[in-house]
């Protein structure tokens, strides 16, 4: 769920400027899975820009007290978001954590990288969610430490279905600062893109396995 639309075509419009998100509906990406898309996003490049960088950054943090107050930890999911999270835990003033996909095969094994006590209240910051498996993967893993999620703040989804589904399963909370419909909306509103390609775009969502 996206909390101001003004945050969301703001955050949108950056992202496009440095080709964090690439818009090409004629000469479509492959995803790792497959998928033929329209669409390819790469936020870790805003890492690059310091404005963009510190406004996403100082962004999420408002979020993340706006709808949690203060938590007692920052977790960033690995790798996309640790930078990002990193920011959001600095301008809280919160300590910070990330959570690998799976274990080290060597040393002492950690998934959870940093000091977690069982019982904390952690917030999880991530980058995109595409279907939401790997973010939810980080979850479990904090809840199988006895973290207390209280819920999960990313910085861009393309707001699948399927997503809306595994999140609610888990029964987590879900909060971006931008999604997909806004950032067609700013697209087209900027003529970013063709009028001729909007309603591409729009279809690729409804059923982005079966697209092309």
């Amino acid at each position: 769920m996206v909390l101001n639309k003004d945050t969301a075509k703001k955050t949108a419009e950056l992202l496009l400027q440095i080709n964090a998100i690439k818009l090409e509906p004629e000469n479509p990406f492959t995803w790792a899975s497959g998928w033929k898309s329209p669409i390819y996003c790469d936020n870790r490049i805003m890492l690059s820009y310091p404005k963009i960088r510190n406004y996403v950054g100082e962004e999420m943090a408002k979020q993340v007290e706006t709808l949690y107050g203060k938590p007692d930890v920052i977790a960033g999911v690995a790798t996309g978001a640790i930078g990002i999270g990193i920011l959001v835990a600095e301008a809280m003033g919160l300590p910070f954590i990330y959570v690998r996909p799976e274990p080290k095969s060597h040393g002492r094994q950690n998934q959870i990288e940093g000091y977690l006590e069982p019982g904390q209240n952690v917030v999880v910051i991530e980058d995109l969610i595409s279907t939401g498996k790997s973010s939810l993967n980080a979850v479990r893993a904090l809840k199988a430490k006895q973290a207390k999620v209280k819920g999960m703040v990313a910085i861009f989804t393309y707001g699948f279905a399927t997503a809306t589904d595994n999140f609610s399963n888990e029964d987590v909370e879900l909060h971006t600062l931008s999604d997909y419909d806004h950032l067609i909306e700013q697209a087209s509103e900027t003529n970013y893109i063709k009028e001729s390609h909007l309603q591409t775009l729009l279809q690729w969502k409804t059923n982005p396995q079966q697209w092309k």
